[in-house]
């Protein structure tokens, strides 16, 4: 019962907040935040007086300012007016689905707006206006202006699907958008680690596309941008190292009783107990390079090395005395016997963390372009 009540008072506060963020929303000049959440809370109860005064009220402004603001766009002169005007009537057809969809909302808006005959022409507009602007991008032959191309094709080719030569343009935009780098291979080292694949395997840019030698060849690319190399500089374990610590532990235990006017005591002695434990453990090192150049002047552009180190360690003990005196944590630990490390643990462990360090390295550098 009182989980019943609890919930209804939080959706009251729910449908209270909600109201009243409309109500600021239309005093803040935000009409169209203002019908949708007026809309969303008459959905849930269609005849919540409060809701019905904001709709009203709000649904009429924000027709009127998508509507002169389209209209304004459209008689400007300014850059991609025809996609902004697609912004307001989308706008204004999203009211109009939202309406439809809640009856106590088309109660108060019996006949909504839409503007779905005026935004297939307006689309129209703007693929042509986005498709030219992509086309200015693309003659300034630049990586940068083929990013910019790249996208406005695509917006093109929403406004309007197969709009012209849209796919080919978008297609064509993203190969000299593209950042073509070359992974020479590694050469064959001691673990015979091979990190080419990791590198494939990210995706740091949609922008950057990796090739391997014969794959270059095999595309007769007029143009790579970089190569990008790793070079195992080596692994190493060193010597296990033993520690040893002693701990003493005292504890008084009952181990009778007796009586005492007429009255059971319990009889408790002193015990002691010794506990040896034992710590081994093996540290590991493993080092790459990596190594960026420039593919048309040779110039190194990047040059790190990533280290991993890790460390393998376990415990045991032997103990001594009374182990009543020894929590129960601790008397598991007795008689435990000395560790063996996994075979390749170690190297497989420093393998892994290279991966994600070099993982991360290539995302960092490569996410920029």
């Amino acid at each position: 019962m009182k989980a019943i009540l609890l919930s209804s008072f939080l959706l009251s506060l729910l449908v209270l907040d909600s109201c009243s963020s409309g109500k600021a929303a239309l005093k803040h000049g935000d009409y169209f935040s203002a019908v949708s959440q007026a809309v969303a809370r008459l959905r849930q109860n269609p005849d919540h007086k409060k809701s019905k005064e904001v709709l009203s009220t709000s649904y009429k402004m924000a027709i009127e300012y998508l509507e002169t603001d389209a209209k304004n766009q459209i008689a400007s002169n300014a850059n991609f007016k025809w996609k902004n005007a697609v912004q307001n009537y989308e706008s204004i057809n999203n009211l109009y689905e939202q309406i439809r969809t809640s009856p106590g909302a088309l109660k108060v808006i019996p006949n909504p707006v839409n503007k779905y005959n005026e935004l297939t022409e307006v689309k129209n507009k703007a693929a042509e206006e986005t498709y030219e602007a992509g086309i200015q991008y693309m003659l300034q032959n630049t990586r940068e202006d083929a990013k910019r191309a790249y996208f406005l094709f695509s917006e093109a080719n929403n406004f309007n699907p197969g709009y012209r030569e849209s796919i080919e343009m978008i297609e064509q935009s993203k190969f000299n958008a593209t950042l073509k780098v070359i992974v020479d291979p590694t050469f064959q080292n001691y673990n015979d680690w091979n990190f080419e694949s990791l590198i494939f395997g990210s995706r740091p840019s949609q922008f950057i596309k990796f090739y391997t030698p014969r794959e270059a060849q095999d595309a007769n690319l007029s143009k790579v941008d970089q190569f990008v190399k790793v070079t195992v500089n080596g692994y190493t374990e060193g010597r296990p190292t033993t520690t040893k610590r002693v701990d003493t532990f005292k504890d008084s235990v009952k181990v009778s009783e007796k009586t005492v006017n007429n009255q059971k005591i319990p009889v408790y002695e002193k015990v002691t107990a010794t506990m040896t434990t034992y710590e081994k453990s093996i540290p590991s090192r493993g080092s790459i390079t990596i190594n960026i150049r420039d593919a048309n002047s040779n110039a190194e552009l990047k040059s790190s090395e990533i280290i991993s180190e890790e460390r393998w360690s376990d415990r045991w003990a032997t103990c001594e005395g009374d182990l009543r005196a020894m929590s129960e944590a601790n008397k598991k630990m007795c008689g435990t016997r000395e560790p063996s490390m996994a075979r390749d643990f170690l190297r497989n462990q420093t393998k892994q963390e290279l991966d994600k360090k070099l993982t991360n390295y290539i995302s960092g550098y490569y996410g920029q372009y």
